[in-house]
């Protein structure tokens, strides 16, 4: 492998899918609607985001959300999500339009539209979380402790590349080609103003 090859590979494994914080925002919405109290555990939503997304790339190659993902010591994490739960996203306001941090909760304040996610994604929403109904939260967090795409990096937090997570779910075979269309619709996408 060249050192073209090689820098173009790192690349596309960390920057491929496009994320839009408008699209997480939608998909943590369908989340939250299944909630009667339309509130939800920080740590419980975090996790039905990263397994909703892990679930879409074992069956289409690509996530829901496109988000960065980070290892935590508490499993993987969706990162710009996580910051906005934290408060600390550039797109704070977009974030708190719909949602408000409270203690430990989540909670969804205003529904947000769901016009971004197709049928496929707003059902792998519904049936991840509906499949985890009687799981504790700490059930759901110890079962993304169990995929290999997930290393405990202790106090700290450390990138998961997608070609990781392509590999851990059965797309390793697809790997290179799933990241170049990633990496050029992603691109198009910026290009043409598509950032959300």
């Amino acid at each position: 492998m060249t050192i073209v090859q090689t820098w173009f590979t790192l690349w596309v494994g960390n920057m491929a899918f496009h994320s839009k914080l408008g699209k997480a925002i939608q998909a943590a919405g369908v989340l939250l609607r299944g909630e009667a109290s339309s509130r939800m555990s920080r740590l419980r939503l975090i996790k039905l985001l990263y397994i909703a997304d892990r679930e879409s790339m074992r069956e289409t190659g690509r996530p829901i959300t496109g988000d960065r993902v980070v290892a935590m010591e508490h499993g993987p994490v969706l990162s710009g999500v996580y910051d906005c739960i934290e408060g600390e996203c550039p797109q704070l306001l977009e974030w708190e339009q719909f949602f408000v941090s409270d203690g430990r909760d989540v909670l969804m304040k205003e529904k947000p539209p769901n016009d971004e996610l197709c049928r496929y994604e707003i059902e792998t929403l519904q049936r991840v979380s509906r499949e985890r109904v009687d799981k504790s939260d700490w059930d759901v967090t110890e079962e993304t402790h169990r995929y290999p795409e997930w290393k405990d990096p202790g106090q700290t937090s450390k990138p998961i590349p997608f070609e990781d997570i392509l590999r851990a779910v059965g797309q390793g075979n697809h790997a290179d080609r799933i990241l170049r269309e990633a990496a050029g619709y992603a691109y198009v996408e910026r290009v043409l103003g598509g950032d959300g």
